[in-house]
């Protein structure tokens, strides 16, 4: 960790920090301190299994899928008075969806929901699959795959809960959101900083597949 700040600032008001004052949040595995020489065990084991991650060997992604709620939102379910079911979706994700479309990448969404709500957020980013009520979501991509010519080595998913584990160990690129649960993290090759709901897709966009 730095903490910058110009020389005048500095003599000024004797102290590190002052002036325009801004403040960069840290991943939390790097946040860590070294005050004993114990702590250099601990900092080795969080860099063995950093690197660990970042070896491992990315297939060429011809698809994108992802299931919505937890990923696509923050899982909240949001009513109004009049009982209406509401859901907030992340504009960063749409751009993500526009850059993959833009690069010849297949999207789409496997969720086992069936409302109303996901179609037409599927219908204002133009994806190219959606696959609602989906039980059986390894079955239901493997169908795809067929249908679109597409090795399932070459499909990135996102998911976040028990029921996309199966598709996280099937697929060439498994990804999941920072609060998805921990067996579905152990099973992901990315965990993203950020939680659902948050801008998942434009992160995976920007620093897996376009990275």
């Amino acid at each position: 960790a730095f903490y910058i700040i110009s020389r005048d600032d500095l003599i000024k008001s004797k102290n590190r920090l002052s002036g325009n004052i801004r403040a960069y949040e840290m991943p939390e595995d790097t946040a860590v301190e070294i005050d004993e020489p114990e702590d250099f065990i601990m900092i080795e084991s969080l860099m063995k299994r950093r690197n660990s991650r970042n070896t491992v060997k990315k297939p060429e992604i011809k698809m994108v899928l992802t299931d919505c709620d937890g990923c696509l939102t923050d899982g909240g379910m949001y009513y109004s008075e009049n009982g209406d079911e509401l859901k907030k979706f992340n504009t960063k994700d749409g751009m993500a969806f526009k850059l993959l479309r833009e690069h010849g990448i297949l999207t789409g969404i496997v969720t086992g929901e069936n409302v109303e709500l996901n179609r037409r957020r599927v219908e204002k980013l133009k994806l190219d699959i959606y696959e609602p009520g989906c039980t059986d979501k390894v079955a239901c991509i493997k169908k795809i795959c067929s249908e679109r010519n597409i090795d399932i080595n070459n499909v990135l998913y996102v998911g976040d809960d028990i029921n996309d584990l199966g598709v996280l160990e099937m697929v060439g690129y498994g990804c999941t959101p920072a609060d998805a649960i921990n067996e579905v993290k152990k099973a992901a090759k990315y965990v993203t900083k950020a939680k659902g709901g948050e801008g998942v897709i434009r992160e995976i966009t920007d620093n897996i597949i376009f990275a």
